[in-house]
Protein backbone atom coordinates (compact mmCIF):
# COMPACT_ATOMS: atom_id res chain seq x y z
CA UNK A 1 0.00 0.00 0.00
CA UNK A 2 3.08 2.62 0.84
CA UNK A 3 4.18 1.89 -2.20
CA UNK A 4 1.08 2.38 -4.52
CA UNK A 5 0.44 5.83 -2.02
CA UNK A 6 3.94 6.85 -2.68
CA UNK A 7 5.31 5.80 -6.17
CA UNK A 8 1.73 5.35 -8.14
CA UNK A 9 0.33 8.86 -6.99
CA UNK A 10 -2.63 6.66 -5.16
CA UNK A 11 -3.73 9.81 -3.10
CA UNK A 12 -7.08 7.81 -2.01
CA UNK A 13 -5.05 5.18 0.40
CA UNK A 14 -4.24 8.48 3.03
CA UNK A 15 -6.76 8.24 4.48
CA UNK A 16 -6.09 4.38 5.30
CA UNK A 17 -2.88 4.34 5.83
CA UNK A 18 -3.07 8.12 8.08
CA UNK A 19 -5.50 6.02 10.53
CA UNK A 20 -2.75 3.33 10.79
CA UNK A 21 -0.20 5.74 11.86
CA UNK A 22 -3.09 7.43 14.42
CA UNK A 23 -3.08 4.30 15.81
CA UNK A 24 1.17 3.53 15.91
CA UNK A 25 1.20 6.92 17.11
CA UNK A 26 -1.58 5.93 19.94
CA UNK A 27 0.51 2.88 20.77
CA UNK A 28 3.96 5.31 20.68
CA UNK A 29 2.15 7.55 23.53
CA UNK A 30 1.07 4.16 25.70
CA UNK A 31 -2.23 3.85 25.16
CA UNK A 32 -2.76 1.46 22.93
CA UNK A 33 -4.94 -0.56 25.06
CA UNK A 34 -7.52 2.55 25.22
CA UNK A 35 -6.44 4.69 22.27
CA UNK A 36 -6.13 1.90 19.38
CA UNK A 37 -9.22 0.57 20.13
CA UNK A 38 -11.29 3.99 19.89
CA UNK A 39 -9.45 4.80 16.97
CA UNK A 40 -10.39 1.74 15.42
CA UNK A 41 -14.30 2.49 15.90
CA UNK A 42 -13.68 6.25 14.97
CA UNK A 43 -16.08 7.30 17.54
CA UNK A 44 -15.58 11.41 18.48
CA UNK A 45 -14.53 11.71 22.09
CA UNK A 46 -14.95 14.20 24.64
CA UNK A 47 -11.69 16.41 25.01
CA UNK A 48 -11.06 16.77 28.65
CA UNK A 49 -10.62 19.62 30.52
CA UNK A 50 -7.76 20.65 32.75
CA UNK A 51 -6.42 23.24 35.24
CA UNK A 52 -3.10 24.09 33.10
CA UNK A 53 -2.73 23.37 29.91
CA UNK A 54 0.00 20.77 29.01
CA UNK A 55 2.84 21.05 26.55
CA UNK A 56 1.80 21.12 22.86
CA UNK A 57 1.57 17.21 21.20
CA UNK A 58 2.82 17.68 17.71
CA UNK A 59 3.49 15.34 14.93
CA UNK A 60 6.60 15.61 13.10
CA UNK A 61 7.03 13.77 10.09
CA UNK A 62 10.24 12.95 8.47
CA UNK A 63 11.12 15.24 5.63
CA UNK A 64 11.01 14.23 2.45
CA UNK A 65 14.01 15.76 -0.61
CA UNK A 66 12.39 18.43 -2.35
CA UNK A 67 13.15 15.97 -5.72
CA UNK A 68 10.88 13.40 -4.01
CA UNK A 69 7.93 16.07 -3.96
CA UNK A 70 8.83 17.68 -7.38
CA UNK A 71 8.61 14.12 -8.30
CA UNK A 72 5.30 12.78 -6.68
CA UNK A 73 3.64 16.14 -6.36
CA UNK A 74 3.56 16.18 -2.80
CA UNK A 75 5.07 15.00 0.55
CA UNK A 76 3.65 11.94 1.08
CA UNK A 77 4.81 11.33 4.58
CA UNK A 78 3.68 14.91 5.90
CA UNK A 79 0.65 14.36 4.44
CA UNK A 80 0.34 11.05 6.21
CA UNK A 81 1.24 12.96 9.11
CA UNK A 82 -1.58 14.98 8.76
CA UNK A 83 -4.21 12.78 8.16
CA UNK A 84 -2.95 10.85 11.25
CA UNK A 85 -3.39 13.84 13.08
CA UNK A 86 -7.05 14.39 12.17
CA UNK A 87 -7.78 10.44 12.48
CA UNK A 88 -6.28 10.79 16.42
CA UNK A 89 -7.74 14.16 17.19
CA UNK A 90 -11.05 12.96 16.31
CA UNK A 91 -11.00 9.68 17.87
CA UNK A 92 -9.38 10.85 21.28
CA UNK A 93 -10.27 14.42 21.40
CA UNK A 94 -6.65 14.87 22.05
CA UNK A 95 -5.12 18.44 21.09
CA UNK A 96 -2.46 17.36 18.30
CA UNK A 97 -0.91 18.96 14.77
CA UNK A 98 1.28 17.81 12.64
CA UNK A 99 4.28 20.51 12.24
CA UNK A 100 6.85 19.77 9.35
CA UNK A 101 9.05 21.41 11.12
CA UNK A 102 12.96 19.28 9.87
CA UNK A 103 14.95 20.17 7.00
CA UNK A 104 18.06 18.59 5.85
CA UNK A 105 21.34 20.63 6.29
CA UNK A 106 22.78 18.87 3.72
CA UNK A 107 22.23 16.48 0.81
CA UNK A 108 22.36 12.63 1.77
CA UNK A 109 22.98 9.72 -0.31
CA UNK A 110 19.69 7.00 -1.32
CA UNK A 111 19.34 5.19 1.83
CA UNK A 112 18.63 1.94 -0.17
CA UNK A 113 21.32 -0.32 -0.48
CA UNK A 114 22.99 0.81 2.80
CA UNK A 115 23.53 -1.21 5.99
CA UNK A 116 22.54 0.26 9.43
CA UNK A 117 25.90 1.72 9.98
CA UNK A 118 26.03 3.27 6.80
CA UNK A 119 22.60 5.18 7.11
CA UNK A 120 23.85 6.45 10.43
CA UNK A 121 26.95 8.11 9.20
CA UNK A 122 24.77 9.34 5.78
CA UNK A 123 22.42 11.03 8.00
CA UNK A 124 24.36 11.97 11.24
CA UNK A 125 23.91 15.92 11.82
CA UNK A 126 21.95 16.42 8.37
CA UNK A 127 18.65 17.29 10.12
CA UNK A 128 17.70 20.49 11.85
CA UNK A 129 14.34 22.45 13.11
CA UNK A 130 13.50 24.92 10.60
CA UNK A 131 13.78 29.08 11.78
CA UNK A 132 10.25 29.21 11.02
CA UNK A 133 9.45 26.06 13.21
CA UNK A 134 11.74 26.84 16.18
CA UNK A 135 9.18 28.91 18.43
CA UNK A 136 6.74 25.79 17.91
CA UNK A 137 8.84 23.31 18.80
CA UNK A 138 10.80 24.61 21.83
CA UNK A 139 9.10 23.33 25.20
CA UNK A 140 6.69 20.78 22.62
CA UNK A 141 6.66 16.90 22.87
CA UNK A 142 7.32 15.57 19.92
CA UNK A 143 6.07 12.19 18.21
CA UNK A 144 8.32 11.73 15.45
CA UNK A 145 6.42 10.06 12.20
CA UNK A 146 7.83 7.66 9.18
CA UNK A 147 6.41 6.10 6.37
CA UNK A 148 8.36 3.07 7.17
CA UNK A 149 11.32 2.45 9.42
CA UNK A 150 14.16 0.14 8.08
CA UNK A 151 16.90 0.41 10.65
CA UNK A 152 15.69 3.93 12.75
CA UNK A 153 18.59 5.80 11.73
CA UNK A 154 15.99 8.47 10.35
CA UNK A 155 14.33 8.71 13.47
CA UNK A 156 17.56 8.83 15.40
CA UNK A 157 18.89 11.96 13.98
CA UNK A 158 15.22 13.70 13.80
CA UNK A 159 15.56 12.82 18.07
CA UNK A 160 18.31 14.39 17.75
CA UNK A 161 17.51 17.81 15.80
CA UNK A 162 14.20 17.94 17.66
CA UNK A 163 15.76 17.50 20.35
CA UNK A 164 18.24 19.90 19.83
CA UNK A 165 15.77 22.20 18.75
CA UNK A 166 14.07 22.18 22.41
CA UNK A 167 11.20 19.52 21.96
CA UNK A 168 10.72 16.75 23.93
CA UNK A 169 10.40 13.58 22.08
CA UNK A 170 7.15 11.27 23.72
CA UNK A 171 7.84 8.39 21.39
CA UNK A 172 8.11 7.45 17.44
CA UNK A 173 5.46 6.00 15.10
CA UNK A 174 5.31 4.33 11.70
CA UNK A 175 2.64 2.74 9.56
CA UNK A 176 5.00 -0.30 8.60
CA UNK A 177 8.52 -1.55 9.50
CA UNK A 178 10.95 -3.17 7.13
CA UNK A 179 13.00 -6.39 7.62
CA UNK A 180 16.77 -6.14 7.69
CA UNK A 181 18.49 -8.82 5.74
CA UNK A 182 21.87 -9.21 7.52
Amino acid sequence: MLILYKERARGDLARPLGMALARAVAEALGGAATAATTLVTTAPATPATTMTAPPPLLLVPMPSTRSAVRRRGVDTTAHLARSAAKSFRAATGTPIRTVPALRHTRRVADQAGLDRAERAANLAGALRVAGRWRREVAGAEVVLVDDIVTTGATLAEAARAVRAGGATVVGAAAVAAARVRR
